[in-house]
């Protein structure tokens, strides 16, 4: 009888220790791949939609110059298309790690039909 509980013990004991060292182990590794590949934060710009070069762009309202690429997640890029010219808020994530900084767009919404320079308001009294 003894060695039958001693064997049962040991059984056991091997039994819960397994799991939890695998565990472990796979708790390093995820530890470990986030570190090395960062998920993108969802963000918002505002600007307006223009056509570049065969690329939507986001341009500054203010004085038109470039932002960043647009490229769209989750609908065509031709949806893009209907909103030139207009100033918008776009909501997505941003990958900054190419050349030209692209944004990940999930939704846009529109902040104005048109889309003009700002005035700095100099020369205003």
């Amino acid at each position: 009888m003894t060695r039958v509980t001693l064997l049962t013990v040991a059984v056991t004991i091997l039994a819960v220790g397994v799991p939890r060292s695998v565990v472990a182990s796979q708790a390093k590794k995820s530890e470990g791949s986030t570190n090395q590949k960062k998920k993108p934060e969802s963000a918002s710009l505002t600007g307006c939609v223009d056509q570049q070069e065969g690329q939507y762009v986001l341009v500054d309202d203010h004085d038109l110059k470039m932002v960043v690429n647009l490229d769209a997640e989750g609908f065509p890029i031709e949806g893009l298309a209907k909103h030139v010219g207009q100033k918008v808020i776009v909501r997505g994530t941003q990958n900054p790690d190419n050349a030209r900084p692209v944004f990940k767009v999930r939704s846009i919404e529109i902040v104005s039909e048109t889309c003009a320079p700002q005035s700095s308001g100099e020369g205003k009294k």
